[in-house]
């Protein structure tokens, strides 16, 4: 049963009668964290406001907001987000929920943008927490997968309206892999795809500019000679290696400028399937190096480049970026072709280079692995506990790791 509440009141009468519920943002994630045969809420028709405080370096918004719909409000007050990633239909709370980030090594995950959080239990009963109020609660929320409670109104930190200059080219991988953390330091954001049959890159920064009108594309790649490249690939596996070592000689250099909403996501409409670990910055790139190595000699299938990325260290309970910052690297594939064998082959590299993954990515964590991996998930599981005493708000998929 979906069921999209109006208000307060109409959510709460749900949240009574249901006997499990869960909260679907936009659909992002790659695993069954919103998954229910009960029970799920869409928080899209709920009633709210921006509220800016005084000092207008923080704002409580609808947590069922897309991060579109948000961006586009604080931009019409002068206002942005510090950072995001490359896409904003997710809403507020999930975003936050499941640790989601951009790049940057000065700039952390959207979960450390939270100050406070609207919370309604399994009661239907509501309350608040921030660091002073119902602390341990506020703590686990911060990165909740939504079993806190539904989040009904969020207080998250801005800035002052910003800019960017967004610019892509190619470079060759070993001048990347030897310059990457130093140049890392010299821009806001930097990222880089590596097709893993290639020996070059894509390589991203963006960085603060003058003010400047949207630009025309909402996209940073052209992807109709992508698709078809995918789809060749499907049916002659053996030419992927071809294809993408071809693919990378021909010219990039592209970029755009203007508001930094309109700069950090871009539209996405090829269907892939996602694994994403984070491990610690130093070891990112040997990392890396190793997963393109397995691809090789292994000749796996995989038509999809990785990407990585570097995110800022946080001190949130369950975030894979709480041990200090962290390399993300992203392995992609086609959502045509198999993806179960790649990442299966390698999920074993990532963890042994002490990799945490993305709460929303392909992973195959259990209990065990989340305890040791993790020094407070025994006190995040009691703060569940004492906020959900019922289980209302796990799902089969939660409840192994956390319940």
């Amino acid at each position: 049963m979906l069921v999209a509440p109006r208000d307060e009141a109409e959510l709460a009468a749900v949240v009574r009668a249901a006997p499990r519920v869960r909260v679907a943002g936009a659909g992002h994630s790659f695993m069954p964290l919103c998954a229910s045969d009960e029970c799920i809420v869409s928080l899209e028709r709920m009633e709210g406001t921006l509220h800016i405080a005084p000092d207008r370096t923080n704002v409580r918004a609808p947590a069922g907001w897309s991060l579109k719909r948000l961006t586009a409000a604080l931009w019409e007050e002068g206002l942005a987000l510090a950072n995001q990633g490359d896409v904003n239909p997710q809403s507020l709370a999930g975003a936050m929920a499941t640790g989601t980030h951009g790049t940057g090594v000065a700039l952390g995950s959207l979960s450390t943008f939270a100050r406070g959080f609207r919370l309604m239990d399994g009661e239907g009963a509501t309350r608040w927490c921030d660091a002073g109020t119902n602390p341990d609660l506020f703590e686990a929320q911060r990165l909740s997968l939504g079993m806190f409670g539904i989040a009904t109104e969020v207080e998250v930190a801005v800035v002052p309206a910003f800019h960017l200059v967004e610019r892509i080219e190619k470079r060759r991988w070993a001048e990347v892999r030897e310059r990457f953390m130093e140049e890392a330091q010299r821009h806001r954001h930097l990222e880089f795809w590596l097709f893993p049959y290639s020996d070059q890159v894509i390589l991203k920064t963006l960085d603060p500019c003058d003010p400047c009108d949207a630009p025309a594309s909402t996209s940073d790649m052209e992807e109709a000679m992508f698709r078809r490249l995918l789809d060749l690939g499907v049916a002659v596996p053996r030419l992927i290696p071809w294809l993408q070592r071809g693919m990378m000689r021909t010219g990039f250099g592209a970029g755009r400028r203007g508001p930094a909403p309109a700069i950090f996501p871009s539209d996405r409409t090829i269907r892939f399937e996602e694994m994403e670990y984070e491990m610690h910055a130093a070891v990112g790139l040997d990392t890396l190096d190793e997963l393109v190595r397995l691809i090789r000699r292994d000749r796996l299938p995989v038509s999809f480049p990785f990407e990585f990325r570097l995110v800022a260290a946080d001190n949130i309970w369950m975030s894979p970026m709480n041990a200090g910052p962290v390399a993300a690297i992203s392995m992609h594939q086609y959502a045509r072709q198999d993806w179960r064998a790649p990442f299966a082959a390698a999920e074993p590299v990532f963890r042994t280079a002490g990799g945490r993954p993305h709460w929303a990515k392909r992973h195959t964590l259990d209990r065990d692995a989340v305890t040791r991996l993790y020094p407070m998930a025994e006190r995040y599981r009691a703060v569940r506990r004492a906020a959900d005493p019922a289980g209302k708000f796990l799902n089969p998929h939660l409840e192994a790791l956390f319940g």
